[in-house]
């Protein structure tokens, strides 16, 4: 029997109590009536996708995965469990503080899942309140000591700045609170008003008042500053970890390897095409059912395609980009294509090159869209 192909599996919940007002992801509030039959659904894509491949690592996430009843993740956790799965690998699950309790998280613990991701996003209730979010600071510490009780050695907490009414002293209080916590990561991202969310609308009515950008300069510099303090490693742009705990789940996404996604309005890339199923959860569920194709969009991408995504994924990584492994993975020199694009950000001080890696400066980390804009190959 010829070797399975390795790679990484992402599973999307689509339900949540309440949506965020700054979410732009495929989740909806609405749709409980649907749960038990997505659950059913989803089992029977893991069952008929996932078994041709070997797993080397899981992330669940939505919406709020954590959402689920008990009986509804244990069923997806024993489907998954059927995989050709890799010894010790990472098993993530996204965790809402309000919608976990004891059963739940042991449920999780036996079923595989030995990494959680607690979306938390600040420590203010007034803020949390502001952005949309259903629990308070003092929730999210119990589920946190809950999870720890139960036996999670490896939690992330999702913190947010640059929030509306956000000041300077309440980020340095999230960070501060959630250091001394001492969870094994810690991802820190700017909030980004994308379009079709509620902060959208009354970002384009002037009702939305944002720190200013210096502000947010500020807020960020000071993140690397305070977490490098309590012990954490700060490997993308956005992540942080203590040793040894870094998100191997997403290095894949930042190395451009390959994973399936399965669920509704999930991606997978595999053998350089990109896989989206349908988006519309009733109708992803009646197709299951109905043995019918439930893919959406196919795009295969091209070698300019996947050259752009490994300069662009990668460089997020401190560590940067290893000019061997572009010339190795796409047969040319990296010089022949972006001599000048390089070049160029390295005289700027936005790039620096040592050791064959080729990675963002902190100037850089701070400009990186600009970067990023330069490696666009024009087609």
């Amino acid at each position: 029997m010829k070797n399975k192909k390795e790679l990484s599996l992402y599973i999307h919940i689509p339900f949540c109590k309440q949506k965020c007002f700054y979410c732009d992801f495929p989740s909806y509030a609405s749709i409980d009536h649907l749960r038990e039959d997505y659950v059913e659904a989803l089992c029977k894509e893991i069952n008929e996708k996932g078994t041709n491949y070997k797993i080397k690592s899981i992330f669940i996430g939505g919406g709020t995965p954590s959402y689920l009843d008990t009986k509804e993740i244990r069923k997806i956790l024993e489907a998954i469990n059927k995989l050709d799965l890799s010894e010790d690998m990472e098993f993530t699950m996204e965790c809402n503080p309000g919608a976990l309790e004891e059963e739940k998280l042991k449920t999780m613990l036996n079923g595989g899942v030995n990494r959680i991701s607690m979306g938390l996003q600040a420590v203010q209730n007034s803020l949390l309140k502001d952005i949309g979010r259903i629990h308070s600071f003092k929730q999210f510490e119990e589920n946190f000591k809950l999870a720890r009780n139960v036996g999670f050695k490896n939690i992330n907490v999702d913190l947010m700045f640059g929030l509306p009414n956000q000041k300077v002293e309440e980020w340095i209080e999230s960070l501060e609170c959630i250091a001394k916590l001492n969870p094994e990561h810690i991802s820190a991202y700017s909030l980004i008003i994308e379009e079709g969310t509620a902060f959208y609308k009354l970002w384009e009515r002037n009702k939305l008042i944002l720190p200013s950008e210096e502000e947010e300069r500020e807020m960020y510099s000071i993140t690397k500053e305070i977490l490098s303090k309590y012990g954490y490693t700060q490997y993308e742009i956005s992540n942080f970890s203590k040793e040894g705990y870094e998100c191997y789940h997403n290095k894949v996404y930042w190395r451009n390897e390959e994973y399936l996604g399965l669920g509704s309005a999930s991606t997978s890339f595999i053998d350089g095409k990109r896989i989206k199923n349908i988006e519309n959860v009733k109708v992803y569920i009646d197709k299951i059912n109905n043995n019918e194709d439930i893919i959406e969009d196919i795009t295969i991408n091209t070698k300019e395609d996947n050259m752009e995504e490994f300069v662009f994924m990668g460089l997020r990584m401190i560590e940067g980009i290893s000019i061997d492994e572009f010339n190795e993975r796409f047969g040319i020199d990296i010089y022949s294509i972006y001599k000048e694009v390089i070049d160029k950000n390295i005289k700027s001080k936005l790039l620096t090159l040592e050791n064959k890696k080729l990675r963002l400066t902190d100037k850089g980390i701070e400009l990186s869209n600009s970067v990023m804009s330069d490696f666009i190959i024009l087609k």
